[in-house]
């Protein structure tokens, strides 16, 4: 599982080098480009709502194998994507699919593991997570340079459907012991019923801002560092990985955190360092330190979210496929907002104001976090 949210991590953050190179096919600009990213993000938010009670209806394991195979043809499919409305389409379609190992890999683990062992166990399995993002601007700046997009997303779709013949091969005996009852109703009612929770609605606001604030602004790093230096989209690749790295250092070190400072010290610190980090990436007159500033990015935002990924899974126990599910569904949406929202505002202020201001406002979440936990517990 933790293989497969890898992939599904490529697929999420391969197109951010990407921009300027489409913006470029597409005879357009890279605010407008990326509504690849937006398509992607809703529609992991819809997937996800769908995922989650299929998961708890008919198996964990048994939908992100089938979820992961849809997503090698969607990937593939916009490999042959006549222009920036159908790439963003099919890059819709990919993300309806692609996006179930993450949200149904966490409701496993929800499902397996005791609450005061799991922090560092969901922390682990997002490694996976990590380090696909890690990989993905990388290898969509190398791949790009050296094959074109189109081949990159070729690629893509091949280890889509790698992953699928993994997935099957190794969780086909367990499908039957996996919790689904082949029984429920409309998905949809779940969540209804989980709304009617005022600790379900202040997880899914505070995953809302978590993700609009953060990928807001690293979604148009990429293009920021093109437009100011003028860097091949494999090196600007190789920068924005380092949030990954971060990501992955993170895991390794959250037990020592959590015994240090609490989860109260690591969503404030997680916060300050993160909007520190933003503002010192756009105000540093040369892009050499970038790599260690996407780093700090990684390894920072993860103090925060991680913390607010163990609350999405225990905010309803008792539907916990469909709790996740519909937390990873704002989480995502969040994201597609974001990147609108930003796309915007550098339209109207320019990259450095609009990436600061998005910086500054992650830094304040993290301090309402802070004095709030109790509201989300």
């Amino acid at each position: 599982m933790a293989l497969a949210s890898a992939n599904s991590g490529i697929a999420l953050r391969i197109v951010e080098p990407l921009l300027p190179r489409l913006a470029s096919d597409f005879g357009t600009t890279a605010a407008a480009a990326s509504v690849v990213i937006t398509a992607f993000g809703l529609a992991s938010a819809i997937g996800a709502l769908l995922h989650g009670p299929l998961g708890d209806r008919y198996g964990k394991l048994r939908m992100a194998t089938f979820a992961m195979a849809g997503a090698g043809a969607g990937s593939v499919a916009c490999a042959f994507a006549p222009d920036l409305a159908s790439l963003a389409a099919l890059r819709f379609v990919t993300a309806l699919f692609g996006s179930a190992s993450v949200t149904l890999g966490m409701a496993y683990i929800g499902d397996r593991v005791p609450l005061a062992e799991r922090q560092p166990v969901v922390a682990r399995f997002i490694a996976g997570t990590i380090t696909g993002q890690a990989l993905g601007p990388f290898f969509g700046g190398l791949l790009t340079d050296l094959l074109g997009w189109r081949a990159t997303f070729v690629l893509l779709g091949g280890v889509f459907a790698a992953v699928a013949a993994i997935l099957f091969l190794r969780t086909r005996a367990q499908w039957h012991e996996d919790g689904g009852s082949g029984r429920g109703g409309n998905p949809f009612t779940a969540h209804a019923r989980l709304l009617r929770s005022k600790v379900v609605r202040y997880v899914l606001a505070t995953a809302l801002a978590d993700s609009f604030l953060f990928f807001g602004a690293y979604s148009f790093l990429g293009a920021f560092l093109k437009l100011r230096y003028d860097l091949s989209l494999t090196l600007i690749g190789t920068i924005l990985a380092g949030f990954g790295i971060g990501g992955v250092l993170y895991t390794l070190v959250v037990g020592s955190l959590l015994r240090w400072l609490g989860q109260r010290g690591l969503v404030s610190w997680g916060g300050a360092i993160c909007g520190m980090a933003f503002v010192a990436i756009v105000l540093t007159p040369a892009w050499g330190p970038a790599l260690f500033y996407t780093i700090v990015l990684g390894f920072s935002f993860y103090m925060l979210h991680n913390t607010v990924q163990i609350k999405a899974t225990e905010m309803a126990p008792q539907a916990r496929g469909a709790a996740v599910a519909i937390y990873a569904s704002v989480w995502a949406l969040g994201q597609a907002l974001g990147v609108a929202a930003m796309g915007a505002a550098i339209s109207l202020a320019g990259y450095a104001p609009a990436i600061i201001a998005f910086g500054l406002c992650f830094a304040a979440l993290g301090w309402w976090m802070r004095g709030n936990l109790a509201r989300l517990s």
